[in-house]
């Protein structure tokens, strides 16, 4: 008869590191879409929103 996989009683991380992994992870996300945001402000207010709208149209009539 087949074995399970899985043994019955799962490993355990009890490293130091192991809980904030997770949490750096999601800030690091945090911190890069911020980071992205802030760069379409200052393309807005550099450029001005006609020139903003009109380059976001042109990349989307490039990909697609």
């Amino acid at each position: 008869m087949a074995q399970p996989v899985h043994p019955a009683h799962p490993l355990q991380d009890n490293s130091p590191t192991a809980g904030w992994m997770p949490s750096v992870l999601l800030l690091a996300g945090a911190g890069i879409g911020g980071l992205v945001v802030l760069g379409a402000l200052a393309l807005w207010f550099h450029y001005g929103s006609q020139v903003f709208f009109e380059m976001i149209r042109t990349g989307f009539a490039a990909c697609f």
